[in-house]
């Protein structure tokens, strides 16, 4: 392990406080090879528990993220754009150069204390991955969950780290005291495109396996099928073999969201495009002609075709309200919709 500890009172030591908009910064890279090539700068936040902007059409107003940049190194993750805010490179710095909010737990609890805390419900996972691989390290979702346990706060998780499992107990304690939604992101099972696509997450037969190991511990997770990739992933055969995993798995739920290519994720999708699939870069300067969306007759499509399979293999789309309360194994609540809209896509 090297790390180096960017006293307070330096002129480099001000630039980075000014940067991560914290006090000091530790950075530290480890010798471990699930770490190599990985810079963490760890920081003392100021703030954890984060207000979505007013014009978001997400139906939850509240986010904790206690890291910024992704080792999932999704190429058409939109958090990209984020770590352009910190000057830092939105290509393979979003995927090796971490921050980790070390007192992330400390700040959740002293905000979900405060006398101006409503409890009202805060989403989690919807700017980069909870469960990343450095939470293995860093371990700061047990404390996070342990004080919205304690207080009783309704939250949602989204992810696509089978780490989740070891928190397993705290989930279920929280669901006895409050509503609880986890959603599981599992866009297609093609194995080839996942490990160039997502090269740095499980492999979605392991993420279905949280599903089941949710389900069977009366926590029910819905599955976010993100993003269905044009031309890659939404083949019907390829729908359906999705769908067809994602039931077997025990899901509550499953909602189809297209691929949208915002700006920073959009040039770094393209570039794996350009290189991995060549044929296709026309088609989708094509299709994203007007925007980072795809057109809404093709999000129709994909959508209505994942709805009648899932109808099919007897399960739902999720419905747009808060998940039930989880108290005794069996069929639960399922999770917002929303937090799906953000992150990992």
């Amino acid at each position: 392990m090297r790390w180096e500890n960017l006293a307070t009172g330096s002129e480099h030591s001000r630039a980075d406080a000014a940067l991560f908009g914290a006090e000091a910064v530790t950075t530290r890279t480890f010798d471990t090879p699930e770490f190599r090539g990985i810079t963490f700068h760890e920081i003392r936040a100021r703030s954890i528990v984060n207000r979505v902007p007013g014009a978001s059409r997400m139906p939850f107003e509240w986010t904790v993220n206690p890291y910024r940049g992704c080792t999932h190194a999704c190429v058409y993750c939109f958090a990209r754009k984020s770590h352009g805010y910190l000057d830092l490179d939105t290509g393979l710095g979003f995927d090796s150069q971490i921050v980790v909010k070390v007192n992330a737990p400390e700040l959740v609890r002293r905000r979900l204390a405060s006398d101006r805390w409503q409890g009202e419900h805060i989403a989690m996972g919807t700017n980069v991955d909870c469960y990343q691989r450095a939470e293995g390290r860093y371990r700061l979702m047990p404390g996070i969950l342990a004080a919205l346990r304690d207080h009783a706060n309704p939250f949602s998780l989204l992810t696509k780290g089978t780490l989740i499992l070891r928190d397993l107990e705290l989930l279920r304690q929280a669901a006895e005291v409050t509503d609880v939604g986890v959603s599981v992101s599992v866009g297609f099972t093609d194995e080839r495109l996942w490990r160039t696509v997502e090269p740095g997450t499980p492999a979605p037969e392991r993420r279905l396996e949280v599903v089941r190991t949710l389900a069977a511990h009366g926590i029910g997770c819905g599955v976010l099928m993100a993003p269905v990739i044009p031309f890659l992933s939404d083949g019907p055969d390829q729908l359906r073999a999705t769908v067809r995993a994602v039931a077997a798995a025990g899901a509550t739920s499953v909602t189809p969201l297209v691929l949208h290519l915002r700006p920073g994720a959009r040039e770094w999708f393209m570039s794996w495009l350009e290189r991995h699939h060549p044929y296709l870069v026309r088609r989708y300067e094509r299709l994203y002609a007007e925007g980072a969306y795809a057109p809404k007759w093709y999000q129709r499509r994909i959508t209505r075709q994942v709805h009648d399979l899932a109808r099919e293999y007897r399960i739902g789309p999720a419905d747009g309200g808060m998940p039930r309360r989880v108290r005794t194994p069996g069929p639960a609540g399922v999770p917002v919709s929303g937090p799906a809209q953000l992150s990992l896509l």
